[in-house]
């Protein structure tokens, strides 16, 4: 049975969302390739309403904090600073990923652009990286080489300006990249997580030399090196992750209970997913009755693709591969599907 790849055309246009409803209470409801693209649309429009608004609030608590450490000389301060510019500046790369997405796979590129995303994620990694080292370096600059800092006050108000805006970003960030299955806007939320503990951090220092400890400063700007190199820690694993195809067993596992429950699927084969940008493909291997004709076996695989869409969330497109046991009611469709496999190689 050669492979299924099911995409149903459009029924025209929708007059009305309720007219839309009605209709999916009578009508199978489709997958076809003009939803797939809508709800990559969507996902990217929402992708790049998040940066705008995430880029908006990192400009103006960066320009605040560096107004700020150059009147007080803070080194705390400046890492914090340096980490928000660099968190802002994040945007770019994945906003040029997100806009490169929403163009249509073409015969060069036959999955469409949504790696780019990918792309973006290792610019993000290598940004925090940078980040981190220039913080410590000012660090430990500082320990060698002490100065003192003026204006506290000052300090502590960008401080606590700085824990409000990171974590409205990345709250921001991590919900929308969850929600639109973008491992990169996740590890950029992340980023303005840590952002924002640090500029807490950058409080304690303030505290500290207020108190008379003037190593305090520099010491803090050491500790959110550290607090850097731990959301790399992360961010480099999502990314690692999606740049290796990997996904939530829980997936796979749901993938594999939906099938089982198609009616005419008699075994499961293997099931495969990776990630297209933020958006899911799957392959799947079912064994099916020997004695169904094409068209037969046909609706199964349609079927099954239908099952695998609504039971996996994100997911947008799957392959079903049929096959036929030896005899009907063999005890064994596993093995009978993976001896087809063998011989196939």
């Amino acid at each position: 049975m050669d492979e299924h790849h099911h995409a149903h055309e459009g029924r025209g246009p929708r007059r009305s969302r309720l007219r839309h409803d009605l209709a999916h209470l009578f009508i199978p409801h489709g997958h076809g390739a003009m939803d797939k693209v809508d709800s990559a649309m969507e996902a990217s429009r929402a992708g790049m309403r998040t940066l705008g608004q995430s880029l908006a609030v990192l400009g103006v608590t960066t320009a605040v904090q560096a107004v700020i450490v150059v009147l007080s000389g803070s080194v705390a301060l400046l890492g914090d600073t340096i980490h928000n510019a660099a968190d802002a500046l994040t945007a770019v790369p994945l906003g040029l990923a997100l806009l490169l997405g929403r163009r249509p796979a073409n015969r060069r590129y036959t999955y469409g652009y949504g790696r780019a995303e990918d792309l973006a994620g290792i610019a993000i990694v290598l940004t925090i990286a940078a980040s981190s080292v220039l913080t410590a370096y000012e660090a430990v600059d500082r320990l060698v080489n002490p100065r003192g800092i003026g204006h506290l006050w000052a300090v502590a108000l960008a401080a606590l300006a700085g824990f409000a805006g990171n974590e409205w970003v990345a709250r921001l960030r991590i919900v929308t990249g969850r929600r639109i299955g973008s491992a990169a806007l996740v590890a950029d939320g992340l980023h303005a997580r840590t952002d924002g503990f640090t500029s807490l951090a950058v409080l304690l220092g303030a505290g500290g030399v207020a108190l008379g400890w003037q190593a305090a400063d520099p010491v803090v700007g050491l500790f959110i090196t550290a607090a850097i190199l731990l959301v790399l820690k992360d961010a480099a694993r999502e990314v690692y992750r999606r740049l290796m195809d990997a996904v939530d067993p829980a997936q796979i596992d749901a993938a594999e209970h939906a099938l089982r429950h198609v009616e005419g699927v008699r075994g499961v084969g293997d099931v495969r997913m990776r990630w297209i940008g933020h958006s899911l493909r799957a392959e799947a291997d079912i064994v099916v009755d020997p004695r169904l004709t094409v068209v037969q076996a046909h609706a199964i695989a349609v079927a099954a693709e239908h099952s695998l869409i609504h039971a996996v969330p994100r997911l947008t497109a799957a392959t079903v591969h049929t096959d036929h046991s030896t005899a009907p009611g063999a005890d064994d469709p596993h093995a009978d599907l993976a001896h087809h496999r063998r011989a196939a190689r």
